[in-house]
């Protein structure tokens, strides 16, 4: 009995182009899935304790989020400002953008996140600077006493 060997060709083997596409796809596909919505929300910040507090129930249409660290210092977009007062330029910027999307600052929602250091005062003028900005609809954050 007499068996023949084959030798092996380059066609032969499979084509792993179609899978690496593939796998590439699902990447970039998930990679706009992802929720970002933790990503503006900063470490630095301990929020407060709340028996009260109550996870959002509605999906905002346009945010901005401001964190306020025990120092009255303002967190925004990754910036660090000292000065309350210095926030005109990026609050004209985010109602700019929210105005290209179709939305007027009476619809744009601004979450407050203060650290439980913070003093009540920090927070009022900040609330204060928003409303000269035509910013009037706020959410304060805390997390939830279990």
């Amino acid at each position: 009995m007499k068996f023949s060997v084959k030798k092996r060709r380059a066609s032969d083997e499979g084509d792993l182009t179609p899978m690496i596409d593939m796998t590439f796809q699902l990447i970039a596909f998930f990679m706009i899935l992802i929720n970002f919505s933790e990503s503006e929300l900063s470490e630095e910040i301990k929020l407060p304790t709340s028996a009260l507090a109550r996870p959002p129930k509605d999906i905002l249409d346009y945010k901005i989020i401001l964190n306020i660290d025990e120092d009255g210092a303002v967190l925004m977009d990754g910036l660090k400002i000292a000065n309350i007062d210095l926030l005109n330029p990026l609050f004209s910027r985010e109602i700019n953008q929210a105005q290209r999307e179709g939305k007027s600052p009476q619809q744009i929602t601004v979450i407050l996140r203060g650290h439980e250091d913070t003093q009540t005062g920090d927070l009022q003028r900040l609330m204060a600077k928003c409303q000269e900005n035509d910013l009037e609809v706020f959410q304060l954050r805390v997390k939830e006493k279990r």
